[in-house]
């Protein structure tokens, strides 16, 4: 009885007071709001840079896709509803056809010129001497403003120019690369495909240096040739690479302006016309914001969309993007 009495004793002195753990809970729960306050005021300025920069232009244009607006007075925004969605889709747009099919074509010829040429340079970088010399060499195209790569490729193309020199030097006629509508949408995506194929080749190098040598040991102990190693070693273990690859280079090319501004201005005809070119037009050209606006909301859907299956697919083989 006695040492029951005594250890009850000890049981209450060891346990602490209600009132003891309130003030330490609460004590705990001032100092995590304070941490809050502090890390909300470190990311204070981010938040307030996306909110001016992001937020509010992205409501503003939301705003405009659904209104009729000149681009002056804000005043005179005129709500309208979806009228100008259905407007680029109605009867004789030329939204759909071609302007958003040349931007699908176009970024579709700039991923499979890029991916292609950059794996092949980069496999082939990686066997060589003074591999930083030739990366250089190659990201040269990125640091070069595209207003100067457009001239330079722009004079490359005319009928005296050095590619329809080499073409007459190997007995072949000249073509009117940027005058023939069927030759002016892919000239340009060689143009695109070449001025960032740099940034792929930097991306796909750093992605072989992490393949380990002991697969490319094993297989030539199993007497794999290069092209088995090729295809069952470096390219499934470069899927990482070529998803990032594949998306930036896909998302660079559905919102070009600048280079086919530059090169073709649309032209010949609308063979060149494309999405952000079009929304340009709209917004600049003719005044016309509220279009503008919608055509921006559809591209949106579109990259969404594509970026979207194009994860799916990785990750179906595979891969987790």
């Amino acid at each position: 009885m006695v040492n029951a009495t005594l250890t009850t004793e000890a049981t209450e002195r060891a346990a602490p007071h209600p009132s003891a753990v309130g003030v330490r809970g609460s004590g705990r729960d001032r100092q995590r709001r304070r941490q809050a306050v502090v890390a909300y005021l470190f990311l204070a300025p981010t938040l307030l840079f996306y909110a001016v920069f992001l937020a509010l232009p992205l409501g503003f244009a939301l705003l405009l896709s659904m209104s009729r607006w000149a681009g002056f007075d804000l005043g005179d925004i005129d709500p309208v509803g979806p009228d100008n969605f259905a407007r680029l889709f109605a009867d004789g747009a030329t939204f759909l056809t071609p302007v958003l099919t040349n931007t699908l074509l176009f970024a579709l010829g700039t991923v499979a010129l890029a991916l292609a040429g950059s794996v092949l340079v980069a496999t082939c970088i990686d066997k060589l001497r003074f591999q930083g010399l030739w990366r250089t060499l190659y990201f040269l195209p990125i640091v070069t403003t595209v207003v100067a790569v457009g001239n330079v490729w722009k004079y490359m193309y005319e009928p005296g120019g050095l590619v329809n020199g080499v073409l007459n030097a190997l007995g072949l006629g000249s073509v009117a690369f940027l005058q023939d509508p069927d030759t002016a949408l892919p000239a340009v995506v060689v143009v695109q495909a070449w001025a960032s194929v740099g940034s792929a080749i930097l991306v796909l190098t750093a992605g072989l240096k992490s393949v380990p040598q002991s697969y490319y040991e094993a297989a030539a102990l199993d007497g794999a040739g290069p092209v088995t190693v090729f295809w069952r070693i470096t390219l499934p273990l470069l899927r990482p690479s070529l998803l990032f690859v594949c998306i930036t280079q896909f998302l660079t090319g559905l919102q070009s302006f600048a280079l086919i501004i530059v090169m073709t201005k649309g032209g010949p005809g609308d063979a060149t016309d494309v999405a952000a070119l079009e929304m340009y037009r709209q917004a600049f050209s003719y005044g016309d914001w509220g279009t503008a606006s919608a055509a921006a909301f559809v591209l949106f859907a579109v990259v969404l969309a594509v970026t979207l299956v194009q994860l799916w697919l990785f990750r179906r083989k595979g891969e987790d993007a």
